[in-house]
């Protein structure tokens, strides 16, 4: 099978290459950047701004038989229009260089934050309504490029989106890294009673998700043109999961905690202050980071594995392990 994978040595998007490589398919990488390593193993390089139109996307895009779509900007603070640009416009620049190179199939990697609300999910499917509003720039703007891509969905160009949840393993570049570096500064509390349960996907589980979709992905298959949730097997109380990587990582656990309602007020307060003088950075937390920290959310993998087959690869204990065995050795070698 020929390949493209925009975003491709990112954190997901390089686990996907490999597993590409790995099986034999072709593999062609867009990104703004080289990753020698990956082309070392046979992924062809390409250097492209997606959210530049006309940069070029349809020529590279020939001859493929399945882009999948993973660069994305995330983060919870930012300026609204680098999301627009890069997670909308990018998204409707890769839809239509599908189209116009004539690739057959498109897997998207959303988020399961397109559907968050600010209220508990517990064991939703896919079913879960868009919100009339959202809390931060990255979940309004992944929803509306997520709507674009089911929209585009037709027997030429046929699409299906996925719904990794808080996707971690060796080498994650965000969620971890900042909570262990707010607890070292003493500034990260529980937020609420901290029984509250979620969703985890290991990388290797996201990652074979998207290939088992595009695999099955035809006109008449059940997940053309729809979303699915995509996670380990079993969810995880959070906070508790957190203080066993602490535990493992030899740091202290978190024993202090604050209400939402505390940490809420305060989060609008100091995005307000943010927001009002431009400050640099990024507010010490924020209403879309207090609400996605201190509610349920998991998710059903069931209907994925009947509409496309999804099997997590990793169970969560392995990937536990796995994860703390490689910031070890990462702390390790500093």
């Amino acid at each position: 099978m020929r390949t493209l994978v925009t975003g491709g040595g990112g954190f997901l998007g390089a686990v996907l290459v490999r597993q590409l490589l790995a099986r034999g398919d072709a593999v062609t990488l867009v990104a703004r950047g080289r990753y020698p390593a990956l082309e070392a193993l046979g992924a062809r390089g390409v250097q492209i701004d997606l959210g530049a139109p006309g940069a070029g996307l349809s020529e590279v895009a020939a001859g493929h038989d399945v882009v999948f779509h993973v660069a994305a900007k995330a983060g919870v603070w930012g300026p609204d229009e680098e999301f627009t640009a890069i997670n909308v416009g990018g998204t409707l620049n890769v839809i239509r260089a599908c189209q116009e190179a004539g690739v057959g199939r498109l897997v998207y990697t959303s988020s399961p934050s397109v559907v968050f609300a600010g209220g508990d999910h517990e064991n939703a499917n896919q079913d879960l309504p868009y919100p009339a509003s959202y809390d931060a720039p990255y979940p309004r703007t992944k929803a509306e490029a997520e709507r674009a891509v089911l929209a585009a969905n037709s027997p030429g160009l046929v699409t299906t989106a996925l719904r990794p949840h808080l996707i971690y393993g060796p080498g994650e570049p965000h969620m971890i890294p900042r909570l262990r570096d707010r607890h070292q500064k003493g500034r990260l509390r529980i937020i609420g009673n901290g029984k509250n349960k979620v969703s985890l996907c290991y990388v290797d589980n996201a990652a074979v998700a998207h290939l088992q979709a595009a695999d099955r992905l035809t006109a008449s298959a059940p997940h053309a043109g729809k979303a699915w949730f995509v996670n380990d097997s079993e969810p995880v109380l959070l906070w508790e999961w957190v203080n066993a990587l602490f535990r493992e990582l030899g740091e202290p656990p978190l024993t202090r905690s604050v209400s939402p309602g505390v940490a809420l007020l305060g989060a609008h307060v100091a995005s307000g202050i943010w927001s009002l003088f431009s400050l640099a950075g990024e507010p010490p937390i924020t209403p879309f980071a207090v609400k996605s920290l201190s509610t349920s959310h998991w998710y059903d993998i069931q209907p994925a594995n009947q509409a496309f087959g999804y099997v997590p690869l990793v169970d969560g204990a392995e990937g536990f392990a796995r994860t703390v065995a490689a910031f070890r050795a990462e702390s390790a070698s500093v």
